[in-house]
């Protein structure tokens, strides 16, 4: 029996050797700790291995040695494997107390040769000869107390990982939480039985290789095989196993559900794939798209074949994936569409269309094109009136109307806001067919109506190479000259239009410059009163430019009153008014000069501020500067202008209406605008051909004005006729040709010494 036991603990340790040698050679961080623990092992086999065939009493004694501390060194490196294979760091300081209880167990257990106090052994007969039966003293209880503690402790720690862990996980360390149970139970029974012979041995060899085992090459794979087909089962994809015979094993439930066969007649599913996609038997891997159906109902699958293969053999079988890429096709066609096509209506946006005329006249570059700019007039009107609801509803409607029935090669799409572009070929184009379209077009929804009104700006390509953005300013520029016009709908570029902008750029950049130099200069109009004696003068704005000479204020007011920088030039006009009448408080202390203040000035300008400042500088008497404005001022913003208007007359100034009689509210201004003066314009008088009519109204606004309290200034008196009659009807101040014309401020000074002269 001896024989037989000493050849299992032999080859065990044979076996342990080994495993140890692969354990070091192992990637895995823990597998040093594995060899370590199993190396453990060996000690304690082979002490018991001496024990059991040794007849000799101090060869027993060794054995004994080698085989108690052998069980501490186990316990110390199980802690130390534990800490590692539970993935417990924070417990290291336990880990440091076993440590210590097992070096003094191992202290105490070495000295038991001085002190006799752990062990001993007492001869028997066993098996035919004399076997020495270990005799436990204090010391070896120690030893029993330390060792089983230390169990206590990591038995406790592998039951905690084994309820709290994973499935996957609890399972290698519930095996290794039960070979350690049995081992301690069978080693606790020898240690009672006192048989001759600790079988537990084998129970600790067993130990070891399951350890080497479940640590470094244990993978759950029945666990892990229904964790996959879990997973597998819940996948969107439909999933299909064949085996090397090309016949379907296994489907998920999408794989069932896509093919209609019932659950478990897997065979059946792939004679439904070939039915519906065509051949899936092919060799080797593939990926294909497949696509069913047409137009908006068309569905859009993604198929893949894969091998499957193992380390003996190269293909076992292969899987097919197949994905329904519906949606995300539809998304990325909608993302395409997107970035070439106006949301709202459709239509190709700017970019696009600008790309596609581009393509258009380089690919037929000897074709005459016309490139068109549609406009829908007062469109903020629409959303400001009827809600934006209604204004995307015009723009789908007008939309609609651009691309029905439009002649082959004609592209166009939404350039901006209310704006759309077109290109076409100039033979296709009707302009008489277009105009009976657009006129009285109506657009309906529900109980809302509006008329549109769409104007063209076209401009007809001569340089295919030009910048298409460059050409739908051009048609653009063309629809200024039918900007208030609700009877045409068609208006077309010419090249006076380029030059004109091309005039108005070079004015606008040569302000600034002509201001510095003194070019922006004031022509005075003499004001008079009944007698004819000049009382004042308005002044008017003259460029002297340096290439073109002296230049009318309708070539350039127009220009700057557009871009805003009248408010530059009106500022310049101030203060030289202010310079003059500085000049005159000496000589001609009793004239006045009147200066005109532009609807745009309020906005770029604190009006108020910089002509009080300008007066205040100069030391000027207020009533002196005369303010002339506009009834247009008051058109917008009406309660700001004249919240300043008040604070100018507050301070002194004297407020002037120009060109009464040439708008549509002039009588309602006069209520709302508290004035000084009206100049009444004499075209009023020019307009009419019922003679008596007009004079008997002029007769009624003079006498309004003086009821009111207001002195009447007339301009444009051109006749002695036109003077008598206007002093007749009460008039106080005259202005025009038949007085005099504008003129520097020179001739203007000798102009009154003449006056002066002859009334002398």
């Amino acid at each position: 029996m001896r024989k037989a036991f000493a050849s299992v603990i032999m080859i065990l340790t044979a076996v342990l050797c080994v495993c140890i040698f692969f354990a070091r050679r192992s990637r895995k961080p823990i597998g040093r700790n594995v060899a370590a623990l199993i190396a453990a092992l060996i000690p304690p086999m082979i002490g018991n291995l001496l024990i059991i065939m040794t007849q000799d009493h101090l060869v027993a004694d060794i054995g004994s040695y080698m085989y108690f501390i052998g069980m501490d060194l186990i316990m110390f490196f199980m802690a130390r494997f534990t800490i590692r294979y539970c993935n417990i760091e924070r417990y290291k300081p336990l880990l440091y107390v076993i440590y210590l209880l097992l070096a003094a167990d191992a202290i105490q257990l070495l000295i038991n040769p001085v002190f006799n106090h752990a062990f001993d052994h007492e001869a028997i007969e066993f098996d035919g000869a004399v076997h020495w039966r270990l005799v436990p003293y204090m010391g070896q209880t120690f030893h029993r107390v330390v060792i089983y503690a230390v169990l206590a402790i990591l038995l406790i720690r592998y039951t905690v990982m084994t309820v709290r862990s994973p499935r996957v996980d609890a399972e290698r360390y519930f095996v290794i939480l039960l070979a350690m149970i049995v081992t301690a139970l069978w080693q606790t029974f020898y240690i009672f039985s006192r048989t001759p012979i600790d079988r537990s041995m084998i129970g600790l060899g067993v130990f070891g290789l399951l350890i080497f085992y479940f640590a470094l090459y244990y993978r759950p794979v029945r666990l892990l095989n229904r964790m996959m087909a879990g997973i597998v089962g819940e996948m969107p994809e439909a999933l299909f196993f064949f085996d090397t015979n090309g016949k379907c094993i296994w489907a998920n439930e999408p794989g069932v559900s896509m093919t209609g066969i019932l659950p478990g007649e897997f065979p059946a599913a792939k004679e439904a794939l070939e039915k519906r996609f065509g051949d899936v038997d092919m060799e080797d891997e593939w990926t294909r798209r497949f696509v069913e159906g047409r137009g908006e109902n068309a569905r859009y699958f993604l198929l893949q074949r894969k091998p499957v293969q193992d380390r003996r053999t190269p293909v076992v079988g292969s899987f097919l994936r197949i994905r329904d890429d519906t949606e995300e096709q539809r998304k990325h066609a909608r993302e395409r569409f997107l970035a070439t096509h106006d949301p709202l209506t459709g239509l190709y946006n700017r970019e696009f269309l600008y790309e596609q005329i581009r393509h258009l006249l380089s690919s037929q570059p000897d074709r005459r094109w016309l490139i068109i700019f549609h406009n829908i007039k007062n469109f903020k009107i629409v959303n400001d009136v009827f809600g934006n609801e209604f204004g995307d509803h015009v723009l789908r409607r007008v939309a609609a109307w651009i691309s029905e029935d439009m002649p082959e090669d004609t592209v166009y799409g939404r350039l901006a806001g209310d704006t759309f572009g077109v290109c076409m070929p100039a033979d296709q184009f009707d302009e008489e067919l277009i105009e009976r379209a657009l006129t009285g077009a109506v657009i309906r929804q529900d109980s809302f109506e509006y008329a549109v009104q769409i104007h063209l700006g076209i401009y007809e390509v001569v340089d295919p190479e030009m910048d298409v953005s460059v050409m739908f300013d051009r048609a653009r520029l063309a629809l200024s000259t039918i900007q208030d016009n609700y009877q045409k709908h068609v208006a077309w570029y010419g090249e006076e239009m380029r030059t004109d902008v091309i005039r108005r750029q070079q004015l606008s950049g040569q302000l600034t410059d002509a201001i510095a130099k003194q070019q922006i200069v004031p022509f005075l109009q003499p004001v008079t009163d009944r007698n004819g004696t000049v009382v004042g003068a308005e002044a008017l704005v003259r460029w002297i430019h340096p290439e073109r000479g002296l230049l009318s204020p309708a070539v350039f007011v127009p220009v700057f009153e557009e871009n805003g920088m009248i408010a530059e030039m009106d500022r310049s006009m101030w203060r030289s008014a202010c310079e003059i009448l500085a000049r005159w408080n000496r000589d001609h202390p009793e004239l006045f000069l009147s200066v005109n203040i532009s609807p745009k000035d309020f906005y770029f300008v604190d009006v108020s501020a910089e002509i009080r400042n300008l007066v205040k500088e100069f030391g000027l008497a207020p009533e002196k500067l005369r303010l002339e404005i506009t009834e247009t001022v008051m058109m917008t913003d009406e309660e700001k202008h004249l919240a300043v208007i008040n604070e100018l007359r507050s301070a002194g100034f004297l407020v002037e209406m120009d060109d009464f009689g040439s708008g549509y509210s002039s009588m309602n201004m006069l209520k709302d605008i508290p004035l000084d003066a009206l100049k009444i314009d004499m075209k009023f008088l020019s307009r009419s051909s019922e003679e008596t009519k007009t004079r008997r109204i002029l007769q009624m606004i003079v006498g309004l004005a003086e009821d009111l309290g207001l002195v009447s200034v007339i301009e444009g008196v051109e006749t002695e006729e036109q003077y008598r009659l206007l002093a007749g009807m009460g008039c106080r101040l005259f202005q025009g040709y038949y007085i005099a014309r504008p003129m520097d401020v020179d001739s203007f000074e000798a102009f009154l010494e003449q006056r002066t002269g002859l009334h002398q």
